[in-house]
């Protein structure tokens, strides 16, 4: 189990240092916003429409980078509650062979398609 939790706090460590390079946290909701990319002199339409791409291509991964946040937080929070490793669907184990290649797993092998709808 500690091994789980040192790799969970340094991917979660990780994390943060990434989501700081594209968003700031909003410091009452825990949420992360996108930040624009800064620019130096004027504006021009070229700029703009780099920095509109820009800005978008911030706001999908930062919304790849949060998601796996938010799990990589439950994970922790879950070995709080002693129910870390337990497939939020079925209850049943996670099989070891997952939680090894991702320790913020939620569900089993066999709901592995249905993690993605499981409220944040």
């Amino acid at each position: 189990m500690d091994e789980y939790i040192k790799i969970l706090e340094n991917q979660k460590e990780e994390l943060v240092s990434e989501l700081k390079k594209i968003a700031v946290q909003n410091e009452h909701t825990g949420d992360w916003v996108a930040t624009p990319e800064e620019h130096s002199g004027e504006a021009d339409h070229n700029v703009a429409a780099d920095t509109t791409e820009n800005w978008n291509e911030r706001r999908a991964i930062l919304s790849q980078l949060e998601m796996r946040f938010h799990n990589i937080s439950l994970a922790l929070d879950k070995v709080e509650k002693n129910t870390f490793g337990i497939c939020e669907v079925c209850q049943e184990k996670i099989e070891v062979e997952r939680l090894n290649v991702n320790p913020a797993a939620r569900t089993c092998k066999l709901h592995l398609e249905r993690e993605r709808e499981l409220p944040l």
